[in-house]
């Protein structure tokens, strides 16, 4: 995992992802770098739009309910919440059933 956020933390910096970038920053922080992990991925990236990834994986944040808030409200708000997200299990489920239709 640390090379995934090695190569994270390149890009964010707007350096180029590359073997020796991730292996200077390993070596920075202590460790040991594997050439082979770090050549793995390299590889794994070539063509991909890291900022684009980014973005499709990110999930969002719940907001914490007001603590002022009245208690009906926030029943509502929970009761509204399990719909959704037992809504967002069932289109998960059926986008798994798909690929193995």
């Amino acid at each position: 995992m640390e090379y995934v956020y090695t190569a994270l933390l390149l890009h964010s910096l707007g350096k180029k992802v590359d073997e020796q970038g991730i292996a200077a920053i390993i070596t920075a922080a202590g460790g040991t770098p594997d050439a082979a992990k770090a050549k793995a991925l390299v590889a794994s990236l070539e063509g991909v739009d890291i900022e684009k990834a980014i973005k499709s994986a990110a999930m969002p944040v719940a907001a914490a309910p007001a603590a002022a808030a009245p208690a009906a409200g926030e029943a509502k708000k929970e009761e509204k919440s399990k719909e959704e997200e037992k809504k967002s299990e069932e289109e998960a489920a059926a986008g798994l059933a798909s690929l193995f239709g």
